[in-house]
Formats: structure tokens, C-alpha cells, sequence
């Protein structure tokens, strides 16, 4: 049997054989580079999509040195995940300018009353260790432009903001032959960042890991792909297998965003726990909560979740909700108690059942698609 073929508008946008794009995924963790590494990156670009480089978990030199590794092992397209915060405290302000590096557990001791209270209440209740992990002042999402220059610089073929408008930074991108490309979970910020002259746009459901919002995949798709004019548009939230794929392409996507089918792969980057978790879970086996970066994020439901419920206190603003978090993750794992540590997942972890070759997975999922759209739907549904 030969080569399948499945080709769309974004391939040729990108200059890769399938349409199917692995999610930059980052670090849950402060001092963790986790998500979506190079390996995993190389592997989906080999295989003829197109691997993102989760890069919220570098420092701005890190950042520089993992692209070039990517070139090294690979010519084909790839990407590069940047978080870029709305408003972030300088460093000046925040009493720590000139300084590269400063012990976590300092760190927390600037936090506004009533959290620093709580989190040394749970501490002592459940009798935690001392952490020492450092906090980098140089990482990419503390220094998000200078980030971005490394990429402008280092010319990779595809920038995506994981959080934020990238608009501001498409003149200097499409300079140097960098395509840009923004994620969304509803209308209004798809029509936002579309108008700002991104190239793609991810349209994410409620149903995807990671940072996710409001509204479902089947729901959002039709009404962001109304909005945005001529703008391509890629599925993301739900999708793990061919069936996504195919349904994704019928809605009039371009292509597919894939975070948590490819987090659960040999070269994913996730903690071994967290990839039991997506194994062992069921499709209520994920929740939505702004207990690790401030912002709704959907990971492996844990007892974490539920000590900060009960905490009653609002979010902190990002990232400083991240320090506080993984100071206590840092801490829970330091103590072994992994029923409070979970990682990023979707509700699609549900339809994952077995840890395989990113390279597998994307065949896979290409074989399912094409078997669906050119023999599965004639004989499946009558229209006339």
C-alpha cells in the first residue's frame, strides 16, 4: 500500500506534507523544561508535520541553544511556543534588577499576605520539606521581547503565542520569512488577533490541556472560522486520533493543533507520573483550574487541585501564581506525595491508552483521516 496522501491549505502555507501541527506545550513546573523538547519537536517534523518547541520553560540562552539543536538534527519546518504576558513586573520594581537568578523560596516571601499565610498553613499541616530551586530572571516568559528577537534572529519558520496577541511582532516576523500564529478560545480575541495580521490562528476548546477556555471544540470552530476572514484556522481541544482530524477538516480547518496525543509519546516531555495519569484517565479524568498559573488551565485532576479550592483565595496574576504553585509542587514531589502533582491534559486522555512513537501517532492519525474522508463517509452517509 502506498504513501497516504493528506494535504491542505497549510501545508503549503508551511511547506510541510501533513496538516498536523504538535502544541508547544511548556513546563508545569519552575525549573522544569517539561512539555514539548526538542526530541519530540524533530520527531513530528520528520514524520511530515510540523513539531513545536514548548519554550516557557527556557531561559533566553536556553532558548537559542534548543533551536539550533533542532536545525541540527532536522531541515524540515518547525516552531517555537512563547507566553507572552500582558503585564509583567520589571525587575526594577520588583526590587531584583541585575540579578540572573534568586533562590524560589525568597521569592515567595513577596507575595501578598494572605497567600504567603496559606501557603506556609500547608506546609506545616502536611509537614513538607524545604526546596531549594532557583528562579531564573532570564527566562522567556520573564523576558518575553528578548525571547522573540532570538527567534526573528534565529529565522524560525513558524512563531506561535501559546498566550497573548502576537500582532506586535508580525512586521519584524514576516521580515526574516517567519510566519505567525495566534491561539484563541473564543470569537472576540480570534477576530482580535486575526485583525492584527497573524498568519494562522489555533482555535482551542474547553476540552483541550493546558491553558484553555470557555467553550467547547464543536461549538467554537463554525463561529471563529465566521469571524476571521480569510485567516486559516487550526482545530485544537479533543483531538487525538484520525476522527479528529477528519472532523476538524469537515468544519473547514486547515489543519489539527495536537498537545496531549503527542505529551503521551516516547519523546513527549512530560513527568513519567503524568504520563501514567493520561493512561490511567477517563474522559472526566481532567480539570479546568487557576491553581497553577492563574489562568484557567486544564490538567490531570490531583488533590492540589482541591487544597487550593478550599482555599478561597483569588488567582494571583500570571506568572506570579506559577512562583506560588510550584514552590508547593516542588515540595509535594520532594515529599512523595504524587496524588498532589499533576501535569497538563486534555479530556482527549481519555482515548489514550498506550505511550508510542511520536512518528506512530502522526501516521496513524493521518491513515484514519484519509480512511474516513475517502471511503468511510460514501459509505456511511446518503446525501443527495
Amino acid at each position: 500500500m502506498g504513501k497516504k496522501v493528506l494535504r491542505t491549505k497549510l501545508c503549503d502555507i508551511l511547506g510541510i506534507e501533513y496538516p498536523i501541527l504538535s502544541a508547544g506545550m511548556g513546563p508545569t513546573l519552575i525549573g522544569e523544561k517539561t512539555g514539548a523538547p526538542v526530541e519530540l519537536v524533530v520527531a513530528v517534523s520528520e514524520a511530515g508535520g510540523l513539531g513545536v518547541l514548548g519554550g516557557s520553560g527556557f531561559t533566553v540562552d536556553e532558548l537559542r541553544v534548543a533551536i539550533r539543536e533542532i536545525k541540527a538534527q532536522t531541515d524540515k519546518p518547525y516552531g517555537v511556543d512563547l507566553l507572552l504576558p500582558p503585564r509583567l513586573a520589571t525587575r526594577n520594581a520588583m526590587g531584583m534588577e541585575g540579578i540572573e537568578e534568586l533562590p524560589l523560596n525568597r521569592v515567595i516571601e513577596t507575595l501578598p499576605e494572605p497567600h504567603l499565610k496559606w501557603f506556609k498553613k500547608v506546609v506545616e499541616e502536611m509537614g513538607l520539606p524545604d526546596v531549594e530551586v532557583m528562579l531564573k530572571m532570564n527566562t522567556t516568559t520573564m523576558r518575553p521581547k528578548e525571547a522573540i528577537q532570538v527567534c526573528i534572529e534565529e529565522k524560525v519558520p513558524l512563531f506561535c503565542a501559546g498566550l497573548g496577541n502576537p500582532g506586535f511582532m508580525v512586521e519584524d516576523a514576516h521580515a526574516v520569512g517567519m510566519k505567525v500564529l495566534g491561539i484563541t478560545g473564543n470569537t472576540k480575541n480570534g477576530r482580535r488577533i486575526a485583525k492584527s495580521g497573524a498568519d494562522l490562528l489555533v482555535a482551542q476548546g474547553h476540552e483541550g490541556g493546558g491553558h484553555t477556555g470557555r467553550i467547547g471544540t464543536m461549538a467554537l470552530l463554525p463561529q471563529v472560522l465566521d469571524v476571521v476572514g480569510s485567516v486559516p484556522v487550526l482545530a485544537a481541544g479533543g483531538i487525538g486520533d484520525g476522527r479528529g482530524l477528519a472532523a476538524s477538516l469537515a468544519m473547514g480547518c486547515v489543519g489539527i493543533w495536537v498537545g496531549t496525543r503527542f505529551l503521551a509519546t516516547d519523546e513527549g516531555g512530560a513527568l513519567d507520573v503524568n504520563k501514567q495519569r493520561i493512561l490511567d484517565s477517563t474522559d472526566e479524568g481532567t480539570r479546568v483550574s487557576t491553581a497553577y498559573t492563574g489562568k484557567t488551565l486544564r490538567a490531570n485532576y490531583n488533590k492540589f487541585h482541591r487544597i487550593w479550592d478550599d482555599s478561597g483565595l483569588e488567582p494571583l496574576p500570571f506568572p506570579n501564581q506559577v512562583l506560588l504553585s510550584s514552590a508547593l509542587l516542588w515540595r509535594f514531589i520532594e515529599a512523595d506525595k504524587m496524588d498532589h502533582v499533576g501535569g497538563l491534559a486534555g479530556q482527549v486522555s481519555g482515548l489514550i491508552h498506550e505511550i508510542k512513537p511520536a512518528k506512530q501517532v502522526l501516521d496513524e492519525m493521518v491513515e484514519e483521516a484519509v480512511d474516513i474522508l475517502t471511503r468511510k463517509i460514501p459509505e456511511e452517509v446518503i446525501a443527495k
